[in-house]
């Protein structure tokens, strides 16, 4: 399993609308990528910035199933429309559980 950090600096004002889209985007993993395991958003505590940060945390079987979304049209979709209320460029990270 690997675990997948994503995180954006949603434009004051978007909060609602990003919050919605990720719901979108979860309901439509869980129905089409059998590799997703599940997802949750964080919200930034605290920001001295007009921009809101969030991280999207998601859980995936393997590699190759998180390569395989990240390169979907869809993917490429959500990123577009996503740019019209983002701040700067979104970035993920990737870890494996040590064992």
């Amino acid at each position: 399993m690997i675990n997948v950090g994503l995180y954006y600096n949603v434009k004051a004002g978007h909060e609602a609308e990003f919050e919605s889209i990720f719901a979108g985007v979860v309901k439509f993993l869980k129905e089409n990528f059998n590799g997703f395991e599940k997802a949750a958003i964080y919200k930034k505590v605290e920001s001295d910035s007009s921009a809101v940060e969030y991280m999207v945390y998601s859980e995936w079987k393997d590699i190759d199933s998180f390569r395989t979304f990240i390169s979907s049209k869809e993917f490429r979709e959500t990123t577009s429309y996503g740019n019209t209320i983002i701040e700067g460029r979104p970035y993920h990270k990737v870890f494996t559980e040590v064992r």
